[in-house]
């Protein structure tokens, strides 16, 4: 039996708000009652994003839904929650971000061997008519498979 990326949460909203190129993985830390809420599904991308801090990857806003089952240390669920990554990685997208005005954001949250990772994505903003050349594209895919079928 496999646990290699068995995804536990996605971000469907990134691919909407931005061009996404330049994927990597990144590890996460974590609490063990964070752990334990991730696999039973309770994570919120709404507004996530990568911040760089002093040669530190953050991952601001992610909500991760306090266990019920914790105990009794209290849980911050939107706190910052450090990116474990190499630093070479963390100079690359500090630099595309601060000279190109991109945003990295998380697309999705899987396990890999036991560990919770985080896909990140170097974005950019699409603008109104970007969306409405995506949603033709997707309109006119649609229709030849319907003609096809």
């Amino acid at each position: 039996m496999s646990q290699k990326n068995s995804a536990l949460a996605q971000n469907k909203k990134a691919r909407h708000l931005y061009e996404l190129s330049e994927f990597t993985e990144a590890g996460l830390a974590l609490t063990g009652p964070e752990v334990k809420s991730i696999r039973a599904g309770k994570v919120n991308f709404v507004d996530s994003y990568v911040e760089f801090r002093r040669g530190e990857a953050w991952l601001v806003s992610l909500h991760i839904a306090p266990y019920s089952n914790a105990g009794y240390v209290p849980q911050e669920p939107d706190r910052d929650r450090k990116l474990l990554l190499h630093k070479r990685e963390i100079a690359k997208f500090a630099g595309l971000v601060a000279q190109k005005g991109l945003t990295v954001v998380p697309v999705r949250l899987y396990m890999s061997r036991g560990k919770v990772k985080v896909e990140i994505a170097l974005g950019r903003g699409k603008k109104l008519h970007d969306h409405r050349e995506t949603l033709k594209r997707r309109a006119a895919e649609r229709d030849m498979a319907r003609d096809l079928a």
